[in-house]
């Protein structure tokens, strides 16, 4: 698992790309940005929650302070750090 304690700032937007129904979960540090994989399905919002419990562990924070402001249905996201 990527450290991104780093990004850890209140009001921070980060971009990641999502691929759902990958063999494993983790989040990559990229070139191009953050990639983060998901066995989940996109169905209901089950992968969104799984990107958004991988993405606060990695950060080191509440998975409750981490709000996604675009992307919803996209495998671009960007969510917000409140």
């Amino acid at each position: 698992m990527t450290d991104l304690s780093h990004l850890a700032r209140t009001g921070a937007e980060i971009a990641v790309r999502v691929t759902p129904r990958a063999s494993r979960n983790a989040v990559v540090a990229e070139v191009d940005g953050l990639r983060v994989y998901v066995t989940t399905v996109p169905e209901d919002g089950r992968a969104n929650a799984a990107v958004v419990k991988l993405l606060a562990k990695a950060m080191g924070v509440a998975r409750t302070r981490l709000v996604l402001v675009r992307g919803q249905s996209s495998r671009n996201k960007v969510f917000r750090l409140s």
